[in-house]
């Protein structure tokens, strides 16, 4: 392993605030076409804005709609508890195969143009589950998990690019767009399934016009910039740039390790919380919005938490915090499921929000340039979505065996304490 150093000089230095957008063409310079196709899509806000709300709101409703619905689909295909938690894994497991490719494909083909193609495949991917056929409904996965994984890892470069001087109130409306889609999707996923006949496929397949919706608002863009793809070349690095492996480096695998275990209890909830509450007598309907409130409150945690992360040298006490309201709610999911479950959902709620805000800022925080983020971000994010996908397939597999939550729900509290130890790690002031 290589050595790290330290992320600030002398001990009176203030520390710097966080640079939370890590931009996928870091290290790529445009040529004039390039420069003048963005002068062009800067002078049009306000279509750059409705795109980035409309893409943001689909970010995670195709995740959050199908986790109330999971009991009714797994009765129409006859599914397992094991089988059932693959319509949840498999869209996680391709987030981070997606990552892998987002950064070529954006600097290829302009991330314009990724954009519209990965909304567009997104509603293919979720039309696609409500086929009758169980291998559509897993194919749909893969296309819905590969589509939201090319908008995580393209959009916050691309408010970067596009908003410098406005980046945190944009990264604001961005975060903020994406919650409250998953809020919305995981509220009303059961009166959609009321109000469209009383099926689980028009209210999983609702969410299709979203994304349609906001293909179309990016259409826009792309038009504008058309036949200026493919205009940025990588940028030639200066004899005494830093050449840094992030796959050989300690502490980012620390900092990769936080990111997947974070992710791993998060996915747990969104396949299963719902569940949770309906085996213990909850309505389906509440259940819904006892989840929705699970999403709604993560905006507090992950507003927040960033913020006090910039101005700490080290985030200790920060990794303290969130896994400590994670473990807490996930206790009380185990001795009181119904009986607190709106105390319980909020709290794991602002952990949940606060841990991912966290993982992200200290991807900015240990890494030593730009070029170093960009990296440590696409490892992080490759390698945390490859781990958290086991999370929903091994909770459902437990419950299987035991019949029970209590141990899917106890290996989850020993993924909190895994979280805590490698966060305390990473949280140092180091960088990669």
């Amino acid at each position: 392993m290589r050595a790290e150093t330290r992320t600030r000089g002398s001990a009176g230095d203030p520390p710097a605030p966080p640079a939370v957008l890590v931009d996928a063409e870091a290290g790529v310079r445009p040529l004039a076409a390039g420069a003048a196709a963005r002068r062009a899509l800067s002078a049009h806000p306000a279509l750059l804005l409705v795109g980035i709300v409309l893409a943001s709101l689909n970010m995670r409703a195709a995740l959050a709609g199908v986790a109330p619905l999971v009991g009714e689909i797994s009765a129409a295909f006859g599914l397992s508890a094991t089988a059932s938690s693959l319509v949840t894994s498999v869209p996680v497991l391709f987030l981070g195969v997606g990552a892998l490719v987002a950064p070529t494909l954006g600097r290829r083909f302009g991330a314009e143009r990724v954009l519209l193609a990965a909304l567009l495949l997104l509603a293919v991917g979720i039309l696609a589950r409500v086929l009758p056929s169980v291998y559509a409904l897993y194919g749909g996965g893969i296309l819905v998990g590969t589509a939201i994984a090319l908008l995580n890892v393209l959009m916050p470069g691309l408010i970067k690019r596009d908003f410098p001087d406005r980046a945190a109130a944009m990264t604001s409306v961005y975060t903020g767009a994406m919650i409250a889609g998953a809020t919305v999707a995981a509220a009303a996923a059961v009166p959609l399934e009321k109000a469209l006949g009383g099926g689980w496929e028009g209210s999983l397949g609702f969410w299709s016009l979203l994304a349609v919706l906001a293909a179309v608002a990016w259409l826009p863009q792309v038009l504008i910039a058309r036949g200026r793809t493919g205009h940025e070349v990588r940028a030639v690095p200066a004899a005494a740039t830093r050449r840094v492996s992030v796959w050989r480096s300690a502490l980012a695998w620390q900092v990769t390790l936080f990111m997947g275990l974070q992710s791993l209890w998060s996915y747990v909830l969104i396949a299963w919380m719902p569940t949770i509450f309906t085996d213990h007598g909850m309505s389906r309907s509440t259940a819904g919005v006892v989840f929705a409130l699970n999403n709604l409150v993560q905006v507090a945690g992950a507003f927040v938490v960033p913020l006090l992360a910039g101005r700490m040298r080290s985030q200790r006490p920060l990794i303290v915090l969130v896994t400590t309201l994670v473990g807490a709610g996930y206790a009380g999911l185990m001795v009181a499921p119904v009986e607190g479950a709106w105390l319980w959902a909020a709290v794991l709620g602002v952990g949940q929000g606060g841990a991912v805000g966290l993982a992200l800022t200290l991807i900015v925080l240990r890494s030593g340039d730009a070029v170093t983020a960009a990296r440590l971000s696409g490892m992080a994010q490759t390698v945390g979505y490859l781990l958290a996908a086991a999370g929903p397939l091994a909770a459902g597999a437990l419950h299987q065996a035991t019949g029970s939550w209590t141990l899917p729900l106890g290996v989850v509290l020993g993924v909190c304490a895994a979280a805590l130890t490698v966060g305390l790690f990473a949280a140092r002031d180091r960088t990669v």
